[in-house]
C-alpha cells in the first residue's frame, strides 16, 4: 500500500514522502500511531490536502538536514583496516559501519542515506555522499588505512626476502667463480621471495 509519512520513520524515510510499504505494516502500525496517511492513487485531493498539511513540517526537518549537513560535509572518517595477500580488504567498509562512526562524531546519518559509488574493498581513500533530505546532501570521504601489526609483518616479510635474495645472489656468484652449473636451492626460492616482496611493497604503497 502507499502513504504519506506524517513524522519521520527511521529506514523508511522523511516527512512528507510517500513511500509503499506492506498491508499488514501500515494499517497495524504506521496508519494506528499516525505516522502515516493513506495515499491512494485514486484519491488525489487527499494526496494534495495531506501534501499542504505537512509542508511546515517539512520545512523544519529540512532545516535540520542542512544543519546536519554542514557538520558532514568535507570530513573524512578513518578506518584501520587488514588485507589478505591479495591486498584487498577481509570483507568490506559497509553504510552501516560508516553510519555508526558518524554517530560516533555526534552526526545522526541513517546508513539508507549513505551512498559510496563503489563497494569500499581495499586501502585508500573513497568518495561518499549522505543524502539527509530530498534537495540536501553532503560529500564526504572514506579513508582506509593499512593495520600497523600487520604493517610490521609484512615490513618483516619484506627485510627476509631482502636477506634471502642477497644470501641467493651472493651464493650465485660463488657458483659462477667456481664454474658451477647447478643452482642453488636459495636461489631456487628467490623467485617466490620476490613475488611476495612486490606484493607487500605494493600494499605499502598503497
Amino acid at each position: 500500500m502507499k502513504v504519506i509519512l506524517t513524522e519521520r520513520v527511521k529506514t523508511l524515510g522523511n516527512v512528507g514522502e510517500i513511500v509503499n510499504v506492506s498491508q499488514g505494516y501500515g494499517r497495524n502500525y504506521l496508519l494506528p500511531n499516525r505516522l502515516a496517511v493513506l495515499a491512494d492513487d485514486s484519491n488525489t485531493k487527499q494526496l494534495n490536502h495531506q501534501q499542504k498539511v505537512l509542508a511546515k513540517k517539512m520545512e523544519g526537518q529540512k532545516a535540520t538536514a542542512v544543519a546536519g549537513a554542514k557538520k558532514v560535509e568535507g570530513i573524512t572518517l578513518e578506518f584501520v583496516r587488514r588485507v589478505a595477500g591479495s591486498g584487498k580488504l577481509f570483507g568490506t567498509v559497509s553504510n552501516l559501519e560508516i553510519s555508526k562512526e558518524l554517530e560516533a562524531q555526534g552526526i545522526e546519518v541513517e546508513k539508507r542515506m549513505i551512498v559510496v559509488p563503489n563497494p569500499i574493498k581495499a586501502i585508500g581513500t573513497f568518495d561518499a555522499t549522505a543524502k539527509l533530505f530530498e534537495g540536501v546532501e553532503a560529500n564526504f570521504k572514506v579513508n582506509v588505512t593499512l593495520d600497523p601489526a600487520q604493517a610490521e609483518e609484512m615490513k618483516k616479510k619484506q627485510e627476509d626476502a631482502d636477506k634471502k635474495k642477497e644470501a641467493a645472489a651472493a651464493a650465485a656468484a660463488l657458483a659462477k667463480e667456481n664454474g658451477e652449473e647447478e643452482v642453488t636451492e636459495e636461489v631456487k626460492e628467490l623467485t617466490e621471495e620476490e613475488k611476495l616482496k612486490e606484493e607487500a611493497n605494493r600494499i605499502l604503497r598503497s
